[in-house]
């Protein structure tokens, strides 16, 4: 059973806190993708201007607000099943016959043997990976230098 053995070792050391570290990272790199998208549909906010009754405004001036969104949990869930089966068959036959014919005797015999050891692995795995993501009101910093801005 060393095969198999090897096999069971080798799916039950899955490297778990590296998937850890890797979905941390990502949502790290995803969180940050989302902020610098945040500033960018501000930056539009401020070029884009509307004719109010012969004034011109940009849709920041008008209250419109990029919208900023946060990871609030991410689950990373793995699942696997393995099945081992070992069996061993042996069989053995045999056959003989005897004829007598004066003077002498003939005799014969077959013999048939076999031995069989069999091994198999099966297995299965499942693997998700689910993040919340919630929409959060614009920072507080980035409402006060806008009414500053819009102030003046």
């Amino acid at each position: 059973m060393s095969s198999a053995g090897a096999t069971v070792r080798e799916m039950s050391s899955a490297p778990l806190p590296d998937i850890v570290s890797s979905l941390g990272l990502a949502i790290a790199q995803g969180q940050f993708a989302l902020d610098l998208n945040s500033a960018e549909i501000a930056k539009t906010l401020t070029t884009t201007e509307i004719e109010i009754d012969g004034k011109n405004y940009n849709l920041l001036e008008l209250g419109f607000l990029p919208t900023f969104y946060a990871y609030t949990e991410a689950t990373v869930e793995a699942k696997l099943s393995y099945t081992i089966n070992e069996s061993t068959e042996t069989s053995i036959s045999g056959s003989a016959s005897v004829k007598v014919r004066t003077p002498f005797v003939v005799v014969a015999a077959t013999v048939s043997a076999s031995y069989a050891r069999k091994f198999s692995v099966e297995a299965s795995g499942s693997s998700s990976i689910a993040a919340r993501l919630v929409a959060l009101p614009p920072p507080e910093k980035f409402l006060k230098v806008l009414n500053a801005v819009i102030e003046r």
